[in-house]
């Protein structure tokens, strides 16, 4: 598993906190060359199992094709060039527009073959608001370029839980993503993330968060519009109609090794996570050992995150009886077999959940 960070926007976000840069053709130039020196150190890292590659950010499509091409071809190179089982690369919808048919069919050639766009809302306030380049009309327009040129695995981001988002809003931008039948979508609730516009919005006192009860509200609509519609809910945020469920994250949240490249970047070895910081291009890498408590809490909170649970004797053997017993008779987990689960019904409160049993 391999990820790749790109820590480039053409502009920023209000909500985002993320480590991110201006893309410049000499920052870029840059650091392409570091991020295929360290394929290259890091090769025996790398597992094939699954053979998944995303390439994630910031915005991955502001990098011209002939640079994605050279970092596959070091790939290659350092011995992991795919053909990969899922290979991501995510879109903004205003590149895509932008750079027309001819460059998504060319990262499709390059073995592209799921595409996750950040559309975020169909409102254009909303857009505006959250200091997006797009509209709904180029939204629109580019999940059609992304049809038209080959697409056939397409994921979209959504988030909810702004304090200016209406219910009757939210569900016009639910509906609205379904007309185009994404084989994924992926919904986030809005949080103030340090060092982003919004987290100086809020300390100034121009924005106050949304109420819990318009966010449950919101999931709720979310997760009743898509069951109804065939998708399955098998991650707290991330709905798939079956068989398009994301290789790549499902692997994470399985604790599976993976490597991460580039400024920011994260990676983990099965006991070791590791992360580069957030200069380009000269980052280096830092690491922590996770002892067998944080590796037992891991694993908890990754797999109850997900519809599938974990195996249930396992968590008797790692988790207080007691409070195990009490969240199985109040509904807060439930059994499938010899798994245990939080219901689809308690994923909104899974924080608090998942917080009694660690």
């Amino acid at each position: 598993m391999i990820y790749i960070h790109v820590p480039f926007c053409r502009s920023f976000c209000t909500y985002c906190g993320f480590y991110s840069e201006i893309a410049k053709d000499s920052l870029v130039s840059g650091w392409a060359d570091a991020v295929k020196r360290e394929a290259l150190r890091r090769k025996d890292e790398i597992t094939d199992n699954p053979s998944t590659l995303y390439i994630g950010g910031g915005t991955p499509s502001v990098l011209p094709l002939d640079i994605v091409a050279d970092l596959l071809s070091t790939l290659a190179e350092a011995g992991h060039g795919g053909p990969f089982s899922e290979f991501t690369i995510e879109v903004n919808p205003e590149d895509v527009v932008e750079k027309g048919e001819r460059y998504i069919q060319g990262l499709l050639a390059l073995g592209v073959n799921r595409v996750s766009m950040g559309v975020q809302s169909f409102s254009d306030p909303l857009l505006r608001w959250m200091n997006r380049r797009h509209n709904s009309q180029r939204a629109v327009r580019a999940i059609g370029i992304l049809r038209d040129a080959g697409v056939s695995n397409l994921s979209l981001d959504l988030i909810f839980g702004l304090s200016s988002l209406t219910a009757g809003t939210w569900r016009e931008t639910v509906e609205k993503a379904l007309s185009f039948r994404p084989e994924h979508i992926s919904c986030y609730q809005l949080g103030i993330d340090e060092g982003s516009a919004l987290c100086e919005m809020a300390s100034k006192g121009l924005y106050r968060e949304a109420s819990d009860e318009d966010c449950r509200s919101q999931y709720d609509i979310l997760c009743d519009t898509l069951a109804r519609e065939g998708y399955r809910h098998y991650e707290i945020s991330n709905f798939a109609l079956p068989g398009h469920e994301s290789i790549h994250n499902s692997a994470y949240w399985q604790r599976v090794p993976y490597v991460g490249l580039g400024p920011s970047a994260h990676s983990f070895d099965g006991k070791v996570r590791s992360w580069n910081t957030s200069e380009v291009p000269d980052y280096h890498t830092e690491s922590e050992c996770l002892s067998a408590r944080e590796a037992t809490e891991e694993t908890i909170m990754l797999s109850l995150r997900t519809d599938k649970g974990a195996d249930g004797a396992w968590l008797h053997d790692n988790c207080s009886t007691a409070v195990l017993d009490f969240l199985l008779r109040e509904g807060c987990l439930q059994r499938t077999g010899d798994r245990i689960r939080i219901p689809e019904d308690r994923f909104f409160v899974s924080d608090d959940i998942i917080g009694q049993l660690i």
